[in-house]
């Protein structure tokens, strides 16, 4: 994690964490203030208690020139006694989409609960939509109430929504520059201004327009430190909200019923990735980030529109066959570029995913299995450098230039 790190803010997150801070209900606000408190003092208190000598130009160490051999995003954390005598040592891997597994839990099957519908593949999947009569929201809503009521899953979705939705609107009135030292302004404000004055009203394709403001916004907040949803990863977090937002904001007869399929037919198809590929950029590229996020929300958005099991899945899969080979080569190690506009061309490569499956009827040649398949082995052909280290690709020639 130490080659682009710095640039993701994963050192601020680390110390917020040990500051007993949550990403869902920190103030983002006080973000700033927190951390320079810590800097200043030199000290911090875990989880808000035990105040510890802490110094984080000193104890928060990025190591380029290491990658561990289990998975390219480790991290390890060291506590010491005052004499300076190693206490406990502890090491971490980031799997991709928030997810967090110990060294010993790496490559270990997890027991699974006892689903209603289990499927590992997308044949599985819709074999088990046609035998049920279910649609293949139906099946993720089921397969939910295993670990909680309804009730909960529904209030669980709205909480995601509402989350990604006032990430939208805070990066809609955010400006300036972003963070990091790249000089990128922020442009979704200026987008979105533009949008509501009518400017370029005769634009035929204008409904884009709000789409990119919306994916930018998200990933201008992503680059800035703000709260995002992971989905499926950070970087890739403004396809599933633009999309979406497209949904409810310029599509006519949009439900709320409309969102919650959206959101469990996308879990859905994300976990048949996490299952049978990657989505960690640092494993097989940007493919397995943006063009996840752009599978997902592709089968979501047909899902939303009333479309059938077969539409859902060829959405899918033609929003993934369009962006395999994606590498991940962020300039200068920040989520600003190519990220954010990369995330705007996500977003409308899914909407289009879903206008091509629904004017079929779901047949196709490709299966939706075959392109997870090839994305896991393009990535594992993928050279190591156009893997979220900043050392190829955009990386070095933008820099060269």
């Amino acid at each position: 994690m130490a080659l682009t790190g710095k640039g993701h803010g994963t050192d601020c997150a680390v110390l917020l964490g040990l500051l007993g801070d949550r990403p869902e209900s920190i103030d983002v606000d006080s973000i700033e203030l927190r951390l320079r408190k810590v800097a200043d003092a030199k000290a911090i208190a875990l989880m808000g208690k035990r105040r510890i000598p802490f110094d984080p130009d000193a104890d928060v160490s990025f190591r380029k020139d290491r990658i561990l051999p289990q998975h390219p995003n480790g991290m390890c954390f060291r506590a010491y006694a005052q004499g300076g005598t190693l206490l406990m040592e502890r090491v971490y891997f980031s799997v991709g989409g928030g997810f967090v597994l110990a060294a010993g839990e790496l490559g270990v099957r997890q027991p699974a609960p006892a689903w209603v519908y289990d499927f590992c593949s997308g044949d599985e999947l819709l074999c088990l939509a046609r035998q049920s009569g279910l649609t293949i929201a139906q099946l993720a809503l089921a397969n939910e109430t295993v670990l909680r009521v309804e009730t909960d899953v529904r209030s669980g979705l709205d909480a995601i929504w509402e989350a990604m939705n006032g990430c939208i609107e805070r990066g809609l009135r955010a400006d300036g520059m972003l963070p990091g030292g790249s000089n990128v302004r922020r442009r979704a404000k200026r987008l979105y201004e533009r949008l509501l004055a009518n400017e370029d009203q005769l634009q035929p394709l204008r409904q884009l327009d709000w789409v990119d403001a919306f994916a930018m916004a998200v990933n201008e907040e992503n680059a800035a430190g703000g709260r995002v949803v992971t989905a499926p990863t950070n970087g890739a977090a403004g396809i599933i909200p633009a999309v979406l937002r497209f949904y409810e904001q310029l599509c006519p007869n949009a439900t709320k019923q409309g969102i919650h399929d959206f959101l469990l037919t996308a879990a859905a198809i994300g976990s048949l990735y996490k299952e049978n590929a990657s989505i960690s950029g640092a494993e097989v590229g940007c493919q397995g980030e943006v063009g996840v996020a752009s599978s997902m929300a592709a089968a979501g958005l047909t899902a939303a529109f009333g479309g059938s099991n077969e539409q859902i899945e060829n959405a899918a899969e033609i929003g993934m066959e369009h962006n395999l080979g994606l590498t991940c080569d962020p300039v200068g190690g920040l989520v600003q570029i190519p990220c954010i506009e990369r995330n705007a061309m996500g977003a409308v490569k899914a909407i289009n995913a879903a206008y091509l499956a629904l004017s079929g009827d779901g047949s196709h040649h490709v299966s939706l299995d075959k392109v997870i398949e090839t994305m896991r082995q393009t990535g594992h052909d993928m050279q190591t450098k156009y893997k979220e280290t900043s050392l190829g690709g955009l990386a070095v020639n933008v820099v060269a230039c």
